[in-house]
């Protein structure tokens, strides 16, 4: 039996979304993909799932870009579909109503850096490199690197990366904003684990709404966005899991969470 080519488990809430393809640098084919979309909604429907962890198999690779063999066939049409299949999907996974994070563990680089971008959060290895390089191929990036990769560190760090096809080290993607933090390479599951789980241990409704509050507010005026928080912020009074917070910290105990 083939092995798949994303693996995913999902334990106390928080599910691992690992690109198997470790032969090839985890690079991205249409297969991989599809497979990737079948996990994100498979995850989409868990309404017990509390984060979500994405990361690359092997030591050398998150995913070091699009498979360019399978690339190299394609005409302006299936190019055209082999595109928006890479919007698609990675779209599908920025919209599940839980954190992501990008557990970057080696090459990021063209579609895998644009699969980072589609994560709420993200955590590089001291080994890690992020980059842009589809002009080397005389190309642009086609899953979304051009409009992410703005919003995430400006138009003019990001017009700089893609055009130069410049590769930044862990320590450089940290500092234009590409990464949160820099560990060692053998703890970096290790660490990014703790983060989820501490994720997973807060209220459940208030952290899936703080993301959608978040995202929506984004790309609209800061009045809109505090009139969704506003509203948002009032809803959860309504929650089981918020009078549980509440009264929990008045009475000096952990809180139980139901998810409600």
């Amino acid at each position: 039996m083939t092995e798949p080519l994303v693996l995913c488990s999902v334990e106390a809430g928080v599910a691992v979304l690992t690109i198997n393809r470790p032969a090839a640098l985890n690079a991205l084919n249409a297969n991989v993909l599809l497979e990737l979309e079948a996990c994100v909604r498979g995850l989409a429907a868990d309404n017990a799932l509390r984060c979500v962890i994405v990361t690359g198999a092997g030591s050398k690779s998150f995913v070091a870009g699009a498979d360019i063999v399978e690339m190299s066939a394609l005409t302006p049409r299936t190019a055209r579909h082999f595109a928006a299949l890479g919007h698609r999907v990675l779209s599908e996974l920025e919209a599940l109503p839980v954190p992501v994070i990008a557990a970057v563990n080696g090459f990021a680089l063209g579609g895998g850096c644009e699969l980072t971008l589609a994560c709420d959060l993200v955590y590089a290895s001291e080994n890690a490199r992020f980059g842009q390089p589809e002009v080397n191929l005389g190309l642009i990036p086609g899953f979304g690197g051009t409009q992410r990769l703005a919003r995430r560190v400006g138009a003019m760090r990001a017009l700089e990366l893609v055009a130069s096809a410049r590769t930044l080290k862990a320590d450089e993607a940290k500092a234009v904003g590409l990464c949160l933090d820099v560990f060692p390479a053998d703890v970096l599951m290790l660490k990014v684990r703790e983060i989820a789980a501490g994720i997973a241990s807060k209220g459940p409704v208030a952290v899936r709404s703080a993301k959608a509050v978040l995202r929506r507010g984004l790309d609209g005026p800061v009045g809109l966005g505090n009139a969704l928080e506003t509203e948002a912020f009032a809803n959860l009074f309504d929650s089981a899991d918020a009078r549980e917070g509440m009264t929990a910290f008045v009475e000096k105990r952990p809180a139980h969470f139901r998810n409600a």
